[in-house]
Formats: structure tokens, sequence, C-alpha cells
């Protein structure tokens, strides 16, 4: 491992520490003092400032800002308000050559300001949150690198403002309905709003809670190159509970991969700081892979996540998982395999509610019933195939309600 890589895990490793206390706290101010002392902790400054969105006043103003009080600017304007629009990184050397720079501030502080990196705060669904503000590099200026480490605290940020937001909505709703039907909506709205369409691939994906909310996800990523991260988790239990860890996880995953697609470092770093918060037993099954359709090959790491179905035209491979769900151990290791696709072949992904279900005298519905299903029908259009399965596994179990989660992620080489 060289000097750069161990620095690089250190840093995501700190990161997610800072995360885990960001998790812990329900007060604002506190979960807003804790991002801005990793920020300029993480990033070597001397100040930071996050400025919050108003959507209904159309500003970001300050409630926390090392050595400011606070402040209130237009969310259009500035180089706040240019991070807040383009929702992109804005990393400005030379603070007084940029005329997007209010220099009003140093004026009214004695603080002279000079150079900056500002971050637009997000949640998973892409809302914005607020921007997140760095000033004067100790040591030269912001680097590339800096920028990937603010944009990775800020995705973290942005969900842990997020959450306090929904802790805040929860304590105002009096009855418990209402407040698992936000949660339902919320969850159902972190669910990617179309299937990928990769050169070549078709990829089709199902969720079906057996609760309000439920413990499984499916997501996906866009990275260089076309390739395409795709995610398949399923929380132990059912319900809020398993709904708060998958989200756990999920914005875990997604925040590591803006700065590596090394699976193995993926599962490891995510599997140390799940295994630390699940103390009751709790833990999630993942598969995480990353295709590449032009080399038609997608390299994956199966944590307890299985069978893999793999479709040909002439057999069905039910390849087990090779590893230990995430959160069993942090002493666990990880393994990734991969499978190469040829013209018709197709993976097909299934979370246990789908196998597992019961007819009414007690049969589940299994794996080779389902290996059967998919070999019969693999020509047919994905969402097709979906529902055909859907409505094979409601004669089977006389129409009863689902006693699981059922999530579902199938992907098929077109030619």
């Amino acid at each position: 491992m060289t000097a750069d890589d161990a620095r690089q895990i250190a840093n995501l490793r700190r990161l997610l520490d800072i995360t885990r206390h960001m998790a812990a706290t329900t007060d604002l101010d506190e979960l807003l003092r804790m991002i801005v002392d990793a920020a300029v902790e993480v990033l070597g400054c001397e100040r930071a400032t996050i400025f919050l969105f108003d959507p209904e006043q159309g500003e970001l103003y300050s409630r926390v800002a090392t050595g400011l009080q606070t402040l209130r600017v237009p969310a259009d304007r500035g180089i706040a308000g240019t991070a807040a629009r383009l929702r992109t990184v804005v990393n400005v050397p030379d603070a007084y050559a940029d005329p997007r720079f209010n220099p009003q501030i140093d004026r009214l502080t004695g603080f002279h300001t000079r150079n900056l990196l500002a971050v637009p705060l997000e949640n998973l669904s892409g809302q914005l949150m607020g921007v997140l503000q760095a000033l004067n590099k100790h040591s030269a200026h912001f680097t590339t690198n800096d920028e990937q480490l603010a944009q990775t605290l800020a995705a973290q940020a942005g969900v842990a403002l997020h959450r306090h937001a929904l802790l805040q909505e929860f304590a105002r709703q009096q009855k418990i309905i209402r407040d698992l039907e936000i949660a339902r909506q919320i969850q159902l709205a972190l669910l990617p709003k179309q299937n990928p369409q990769p050169p070549e691939y078709e990829i089709a994906a199902y969720n079906r809670s057996a609760d309000q909310t439920g413990g499984d996800c499916y997501d996906f990523l866009t990275l260089p190159d076309q390739r395409l991260a795709m995610l398949l988790a399923d929380a132990s239990g059912h319900g809020l509970p398993a709904a708060l860890i998958m989200t756990q996880c999920r914005a875990a995953l997604r925040a590591l991969l803006s700065l590596t697609s090394n699976l193995t470092t993926l599962a490891t770093t995510v599997n140390t700081l799940l295994a630390h918060d699940l103390t009751d037993g709790r833990f999630v099954t993942v598969f995480l892979g990353i295709l590449d359709p032009h080399q038609h090959r997608l390299d994956y790491l199966a944590a307890g996540q299985g069978p893999l179905l793999f479709i040909t035209g002439t057999a069905v491979e039910a390849r087990p998982p090779a590893n230990l769900p995430l959160a069993i151990t942090n002493q666990a290791t990880f393994a990734t395999e991969h499978f190469d696709f040829a013209p018709g072949d197709l993976l097909a992904l299934f979370t246990d509610g789908f196998y597992e279900t019961l007819a009414p005298d007690g049969q589940q519905y299994g794996i080779e019933r389902l290996a059967q299903l998919l070999h019969q029908q693999r020509h047919f259009p994905l969402d097709t195939l979906i529902r055909s399965l859907n409505e094979d596994i409601a004669r089977f179990s006389h129409n009863a309600a689902p006693a699981d989660d059922l999530t579902a992620l199938l992907v098929r080489r077109q030619r």
C-alpha cells in the first residue's frame, strides 16, 4: 500500500468517525458545530461556515461559523450561491481576484480571505440543504484532493441535516401512523427515479416493503467511462429500524464511491462503521457491483447477498456469496468476483423475501422454482419478467401479504 493510499484510507475512516458522531446528536447547533470543526480539521483551513438554505426566503443563512456572527445572503449570488445554484464544488484560489467574492464581510470582521472552497450540501434525493464554505487553506490553496474530501464530508453532512429535519418533523406529528407514512414517502423518494441505460444493456429493478417502511434497497451511480455502480442490499428485519440502518449504509457507500471504486476498500470501510454501530445482532447483506459495458464485465462483491442467478441460453448458475454480511464482525475480509456477459446473458439478484415466500401449507417458493421461471422467460422484457414473477408468487402464496421486503435487480446484455 502506498503512502497516498494509506492517507486516503485514514481520511475515509476519520470522515466516517465524524459521521457517526453527527448521527448521535439531535441538536442542530451542535450538529453544525461538528460539521464546521470537521471541515477545519480535515481540510486544514483557518475557518469554515455552514449556510443553510431557506427555500421560502430564497436565502442562505449561517447558524454557526468559526469566528463569525449570523449571516444571510441571497441563494443565487456570491460564491456560496454559485455552489448552491450549480450544485458543484467551487474552488477559488484568489478570493479578491474573483468578481463573485463579497469583501464586505471581511471589512466587517477584520478577517482577510485569501482562498476558499464552497460545496453544496444535499440530501440523498438531491434536495439542497445548504452550502459548506472553507476559508484560507493553511498551505497554498485547496487541492483536487481537498475538493474530494469536502464532497465526501458534504454528502454525510447533507444526510445528517436531512435526518435532523426528519426528526423534527417526527416530533411535530402526534400519530404514529402519520409518522410512518412520512417515512415511507421519504424512503420511496430515495429509490432511483428511472433505470439506467448503459450501452448494450437492459436494467430493471423492483422494490416492495412488507411494512410501510422497509430494510431493502437498490441504487445506481454512474462512474467515469460509462461504468455503472449498482447496489442491492437487505438489512436484517424490516420496518422502521431496518429502514434507518439501510439509509446509513446507502449514504456511506454513495459518499465513498465519490472517492474510490475499489470494492474491497468500500466494503471494509462501511463494514467497520456498521460493526461499530450495530451492536444488537443486526447486519446487512450487500451486493455491490461495477459494470463495464465496453468490456462486458461486471466486477462485484457479495457480502451475504445471494445466491446470484446468472442465466445463459443453456443453464442457470446459482453462485453463492463469497463474503460474510456487513456488521457481523469488524475483522471481516472481503473478496471480489466477476461475471463476463455474452449476448443475452441475464444476471438476476433477489432479496430473500422472494424465494422464502410461503404457501398456505408452509412450503417455500424456493430458489429452484425461481430459477426455472427466469430461464423459461429469459427473453421477456425485464419489467415483464418481474411482473410475471410477482404474479407467480402471488398464486403460490394464495395472494398472502408479503412477510418480508421484496427487492429485485436484473441486468441483461442485449447484444
